[in-house]
């Protein structure tokens, strides 16, 4: 008698919470069984800590010292909804304790500095030398997603919190803080110490305020209708906010309160889970619940230069506008690079070609239904000059965190217009005990070759239009698991 078992799946790992730190040099990650601390790149287990009594909502590192803020949540809260707890890792307790008489609804953090986002109002704290006082306080419209931003680079000063009517941004200066004095990670016994931070690439100076004058709340009529993200820079300087519609993504100048760029995602309704800056505020990333990461520039224009050269993409009807009434669709900004993360079924396929060591076969599959959480990093990669020599630069990078356990390396294409990012010629670091993988680029189909094109022009316009099609696609340089089925790795 033949029996025929039914192989079931293991139980899928179930992410409540995943967070960068100011830097995105380590992200949180929090599930039903506890909370672990993972180097952003390469990808490695700094420490974890398993917690049964409970679980939590929210792990908000503060750079990468061992202060994590810690909120409940869940069917079985460890902590109250309404408290904040201050928790040292390296201590292994808790600090301090924050509590309201309402649910917290966000976090966000920098060097002395704390704000809490509540239903109706933000709620700032100030922490030196272990004393916690509170600062001050401001109203806000419904605020059920706890949106603010805070500039974390040394004397920026941006806070950023949504306005007491639908789709306006307030615009707070805090004091500055001092310069980062950092204590550094202590690890525990799995876990190895923190590289030294990378050197960071040429940006922009931090924005820097007389704090003996009280600065003016600004006022931004960023929507008509409620916003859905609020993201900064480090520095400060640009603000960028998107609606509930999540058709367009607008970068504001935070000084003079002026538009700076208008961007659209798509045409139909989305929603954006959220914008990050790349770390010289030249160019931005957003992601939504339709599966896919765009890339935009910012570079703002010069009196030589129209909005074209900036490199994004526009319609082809765009250059009429000068001359024909055209609608507004018809003069927005498209991303210039986009990336669709897979879905379930390419997960398995990942996976297959970890365990085989074969290529990642290209999959359409794509993942609407999860939440992700994406951030620039910097990676060294190698350029050869004339004389073959190679030197070591540094790389704008995307890192994708899914809800599930997925991580994902992007490099953003060099064949775009003005793109200064330069093509990655490194192999990723193999780590087989936790499964690392380096993907070549998938090959676009020809299409063509089912179909015959009579016309030598159509067939190289044909052929043109898909590789343009192809350099817009990021390309997947590493694809890695962050935990294990049953929560942790």
């Amino acid at each position: 008698m033949h029996v025929r078992h039914t192989i079931q799946p293991a139980t899928p790992l179930n992410i409540i919470d995943v967070r960068f730190d100011q830097g995105i040099q380590i992200f949180t990650a929090c599930t039903s069984t506890g909370y672990a601390v993972y180097r952003a790149w390469p990808l490695t287990l700094l420490r974890k800590r398993d917690l049964t009594k409970g679980t939590l909502s929210m792990v908000q590192p503060l750079h990468t010292s061992s202060l994590l803020f810690l909120v409940g949540g869940g069917r079985s809260p460890l902590y109250p909804p309404n408290k904040v707890i201050m928790y040292d890792d390296a201590l292994g307790r808790e600090v301090a304790e924050l509590e309201f008489r309402e649910r917290v609804l966000g976090l966000a953090a920098r060097r002395g500095w704390l704000a809490v986002a509540l239903k109706r109002r933000v709620v700032v704290y100030r922490f030196i030398d272990g004393v916690v006082a509170r600062y001050r306080e401001w109203e806000t419209c419904v605020n059920m997603r706890g949106l603010m931003s805070l500039a974390t680079a040394p004397e920026s000063t941006l806070l950023a919190i949504p306005g007491r009517q639908t789709g306006h941004v307030q615009l707070i200066h805090l004091p500055p803080c001092p310069p980062p004095t950092p204590s550094p990670v202590q690890p525990s016994p799995i876990s190895p110490h923190l590289p030294p931070p990378p050197i960071p690439a040429p940006g922009p100076p931090p924005m820097r305020t007389n704090s003996s004058a009280k600065a003016p709340i600004s006022i931004i009529l960023a929507h008509t209708t409620p916003l859905s993200t609020l993201c900064s820079p480090p520095s400060g300087r640009l603000l960028s906010t998107a609606s509930e519609r999540g058709t367009l993504i607008r970068v504001w100048d935070t000084s003079s309160g002026k538009l700076v760029r208008e961007l659209r995602r798509g045409t139909d309704k989305a929603e954006i889970y959220g914008v990050a800056f790349r770390g010289d505020e030249s160019e931005v990333c957003v992601w939504s619940d339709k599966g896919t990461v765009h890339v935009f520039k910012i570079g703002l224009p010069t009196p030589d230069t129209d909005r074209g050269a900036v490199g994004n993409r526009h319609s082809s009807l765009s250059p009429l506008s000068p001359f024909l009434r055209l609608p507004k669709y018809f003069a927005s900004e498209w991303s210039y690079a986009s990336y669709r993360l897979p879905g379930p079924t390419a997960h398995i396929s990942l996976s297959s070609a970890l365990n085989s060591g074969g290529d990642y076969p290209a999959s359409e599959d794509a993942g609407e239904e999860e939440k992700c959480v994406v951030g620039w990093i910097q990676v060294p990669v190698h350029e050869c000059e004339e004389e073959e020599v190679e030197e070591e630069v540094m790389q704008y990078q995307l890192v994708a965190l899914t809800y599930s356990g997925c991580w994902y390396r992007l490099s953003v294409p060099s064949s775009s217009p003005n793109s200064q990012v330069l093509p990655s010629t490194v192999p990723s670091p193999a780590v087989p005990s936790t499964g690392a993988i380096r993907i070549p680029q998938p090959r676009d189909r020809d299409r063509t070759s089912h179909h015959h094109v009579s016309s030598k022009g159509k067939k190289k316009e044909k052929a043109e239009s898909d590789g343009e099609r192809v350099g817009r696609q990021c390309v997947l340089e590493e694809f890695r698991r962050f935990g294990r089925w049953d929560g942790w790795a």
